[in-house]
């Protein structure tokens, strides 16, 4: 779990520099970074999603993971999470909201390749050199979501610890699984057809709800594992 500690505390620290620089930025140069970070979170994702070799198990999980999502109310939730943080803040003078960063960061900072195969390799054989590599990207990314979108940014570092965890201990439960290399490309493949979604709502493109389609990565290795049975 040390991989983790090391990725939550470099988000903590990355929000809490870019919240102190915050007030000497300019608004216009904050949100053309902004759109920077919406590229090459779009980047992010389609390179991810080039990985795909399986196409049905992908439609498949998405599908049940919209379904699921949005029967739990997901999105919802954390958004009200971030409400009841943002309860105790005034809002952003750029227009900003506690909840946006929060939301816009912990999605960020929980889905994509990087957070699925780096818990999945620290589980299986302890080596934290992928979330390490994470933990870099998400210090730099943390300091522009918090000149961009405020403390909120700061406050995801506890569902970074949390989410990211968490899936470390469902690797080590699922070790003879995971094992297989096509369930792992299955599971990142779908978490960087989030982070797409992420980067279209980022530069204002879209306004999806990513956080009701998180479902979908769970489901995708039991649905790869299902369609490889049945077409065996």
């Amino acid at each position: 779990m040390i991989g983790v500690i090391v990725n939550t505390i470099t988000v903590i620290i990355g929000s809490l520099i870019g919240l102190l620089f915050k007030k000497g930025i300019p608004e216009k140069l904050s949100k053309a970074v902004m759109i920077g970070i919406g590229l090459c979170t779009i980047y992010i994702g389609i390179s991810g999603i080039l990985e795909c070799n399986d196409t049905l198990t992908l439609i498949i999980s998405i599908v049940l993971g919209a379904v699921t999502g949005t029967l739990l109310r997901i999105d919802d939730g954390i958004n009200k999470l971030g409400n009841l943080i943002s309860s105790n803040f005034k809002k952003d003078k750029r227009g900003s909201t506690i909840s946006e960063g929060f939301v816009t960061a912990c999605l960020m900072f929980c889905i994509g390749a990087m957070t699925i195969t780096g818990s999945i390799e620290s589980g299986l054989n302890g080596d934290n050199e992928i979330i390490f590599t994470k933990s870099l990207l998400d210090f730099i990314s943390s300091i522009m979501l918090s000149v961009s979108l405020g403390i909120g940014v700061l406050f995801s570092a506890v569902f970074v610890l949390v989410f990211q965890g968490g899936l470390i201990l469902l690797s080590q439960l699922l070790s003879g699984v995971l094992t297989d290399a096509a369930i792992v490309t299955a599971i990142t493949s779908t978490g960087s057809l989030l982070i797409f979604a992420l980067g279209l709502n980022i530069i204002g493109i879209t306004k999806i709800k990513v956080a009701d389609y998180l479902p979908s990565i769970i489901f995708a290795p039991f649905v790869y594992v299902i369609i490889q049975i049945i077409t065996a």
